[in-house]
């Protein structure tokens, strides 16, 4: 399979959705690398950038290639997270443990990396993010590229159910106490809104529910709940967790 476009849908800024399945999950990960790595250096870019890192397993080997390689990153660049679990920051279940590989090798001042500060009270931790993240904003930078992930249940980032996108009105963060028992601080569709580019980065035979429901832009989903009122959203796959129904 090469890649295919989904039905077109336009967003408030006419932008639209598009799907690649890609020959392999191999195929995949190397063209995120590459993808990432033009986001990171600033590559045909003006001005301050901000891109959004997803947790969960299928980015993290790009995250390290691109680690291992060594990166350039563009001036003023910062990083930020879809969402983390409210865990200690050098605890394995991080999003932004995972991503140290990269962190380390991008080496930016730590104020260009805004982590969820779990180390406070887990409310105090959301505002705090939600605070750094309207600063940010204020601040005239751009945000780029958002990389997400789809859960087999139709989540995205630690926005699990309606609930959680009707509390997150209003709101830049949001605390979130997921189903595997876990508190998270996510971010909202409101700052998801923002972002040039959203990249869904999908890989598994138990994602094909969820991504056929996604393509469909079934507004019981809550991932496309969340998305539904960004410019632009694509969606990175493989042969596994690609819908049976579209061939």
């Amino acid at each position: 399979m090469a890649s295919a476009s989904g039905p077109g849908h336009s967003g408030p800024d006419g932008g639209g959705v598009r799907a690649h399945c890609f020959a392999n999950r191999a195929e995949l990960i190397s063209a995120l690398a590459r993808r990432l790595e033009r986001a990171l250096t600033g590559a045909g870019a003006a001005g301050p950038s901000a891109v959004m890192l997803s947790g969960g397993t299928t980015p993290l080997p790009a995250y390290r290639a691109l680690g291992q390689q060594g990166v350039r990153p563009a001036l003023g660049l910062t990083l930020f997270y879809s969402d983390d679990r409210y865990v200690p920051s050098d605890s394995d279940a991080s999003n932004y443990h995972q991503t140290r590989p990269l962190l380390d090798a991008l080496a930016l001042p730590p104020e260009r990396v805004l982590r969820v500060r779990t180390e406070l009270p887990l409310e105090e931790a959301a505002a705090d993010y939600e605070r750094r993240l309207a600063e940010l904003a204020g601040a005239g930078t751009r945000f780029g590229l958002g990389l997400l992930g789809l859960g087999a249940d139709g989540h995205t980032a630690s926005l699990f159910h309606a609930e959680d996108i009707e509390r997150a009105r209003g709101h830049r963060a949001i605390s979130v106490h997921r189903p595997d028992g876990r508190d998270a601080v996510s971010v909202t569709p409101e700052v998801l809104a923002r972002m040039e580019e959203v990249v869904f980065v999908v890989a598994g035979a138990d994602k094909r529910t969820a991504l056929t429901a996604l393509l469909e832009r079934s507004p019981a989903l809550t991932a496309w709940q969340a998305v539904s009122g960004c410019k632009s959203v694509e969606v990175w796959t493989e042969p596994q967790a690609w819908p049976a129904s579209r061939g």
